[in-house]
């Protein structure tokens, strides 16, 4: 990129310190890098410059599209609406299944080739009718600065911001982070730490410790997808465990994904996860309490729709992205009157499973 550009996307990065060997750590994130001066983490997009950490992606995105809701996943959060959705480059995870592998494993002047101010990016969503705007494709927590700039934007005109994270951060920012946010879906990759270890670079129980402090101390919704790889974290076992903590430490009423895995990055040689284990895993969660859990990636209109959890009956169904019978009454059950978890208006938006790419700025 050219110089103007690199200096106005490189601002102060906060969450750092200065080791005694003179070296930078980041303290952003459990992975803790620790960089001499001209080095980059592991994120690719946070880095040493002039003595001081920098974020080097501030303003700058691999592109922007508005997406329905339904695709973050969020099936309890303004069902039917569309959302602005943007990323930048880099993870601060390695995940050899990455499916977004293209941007999450550039580095950041390969792929950032739009530009936009968070005011730019905010007022684009409210003149395109969003309700929200998602920090996806790549984890936003290591693009904080710029994503948390873009939140406070975006309060102020009224449209909410909705963070697709694998909540791989650390207490002190992990707070400022999700104080901006108005939803989240976290990515719990598996429920070992064998798993995250070798197939992540990362560790579970930090994923663990971000879901505890969303539902304990924050008012953000949540909700929670697992991607089954098989032979990897798609056993009965497994998903009895996963689904048991769920039910004990957030409740019945945090709704839980389950995606199905294709073939990707360094994991080509891998089938495709089976409908058949994703109706088990469903199955699974369901008699471990869990209240609202729905397949993805697959095409299930069951596996896919809300139901009462008091008297069962269809209250909101879903084919792909697209919304059909609705039969909530302000955020309660139409037929038995049970309050549904979730933030839900009157009507559903009309959005539907369209993908329309924009421009900002």
């Amino acid at each position: 990129m050219d110089s103007m550009t690199e200096q106005q996307s490189r601002v102060p990065a906060r969450y750092w310190r200065t080791l005694e060997d003179g070296r930078v750590e980041c303290r952003l994130c459990p992975r803790f890098c620790h960089l001499r001066e001209g080095q980059a983490g592991l994120c690719y997009v946070r880095a040493v410059h002039d003595g001081q950490m920098v974020m080097t992606s501030y303003g700058r995105s691999s592109g922007f599209c508005i997406d329905p809701i339904e695709k973050k996943p969020l099936n309890h959060f303004l069902p039917g609406t569309p959302i602005l959705s943007f990323g930048t480059a880099g993870c601060n995870l390695a995940c050899k299944f990455c499916q977004n592998w293209d941007i999450s494993k550039a580095r950041e002047d390969d792929r950032l080739a739009s530009q936009a101010q968070p005011e730019a990016l905010a007022q684009t969503a409210l003149d395109h009718g969003c309700r929200s705007i998602a920090y996806t494709y790549n984890d936003p927590v290591i693009f904080l600065e710029y994503a948390v700039d873009v939140a406070q934007a975006s309060r102020e005109r009224g449209v909410k911001s909705v963070a697709v994270s694998a909540g791989y951060i650390c207490d002190e920012p992990r707070a400022e982070f999700f104080s901006e946010m108005d939803a989240v879906n976290i990515d719990l990759k598996a429920f070992t730490e064998k798993f995250y270890k070798t197939l992540c670079g990362g560790q579970l129980q930090a994923v663990l410790e971000t879901l505890e402090y969303i539902h304990r101390e924050t008012g953000v919704w949540l909700e929670i997808t697992t991607l089954l790889i098989p032979g990897e974290n798609d056993s009965q076992g497994e998903l009895e465990l996963l689904t048991q903590w769920v039910m004990e430490h957030l409740g019945p009423d945090v709704p839980l994904h389950f995606s199905a895995f294709h073939p990707d990055w360094k994991m080509r040689d891998r089938q495709r996860t089976p409908a058949a284990s994703l109706f088990l895993a469903r199955d699974i969660a369901q008699r471990a309490g869990l209240h609202y859990v729905y397949t993805g990636n697959i095409n299930d209109t069951s596996g896919g729709s809300t139901y009462c959890p008091e008297c069962q009956q269809l209250l909101i169904e879903r084919d792909w992205y697209e919304l059909g019978q609705w039969h909530l009454a302000d955020g309660h059950c139409g037929y038995c009157g049970t309050t549904i978890a979730g933030v839900f208006e009157k009507q559903p938006g009309s959005w539907g499973r369209k993908r329309q790419p924009v421009f900002v700025g």
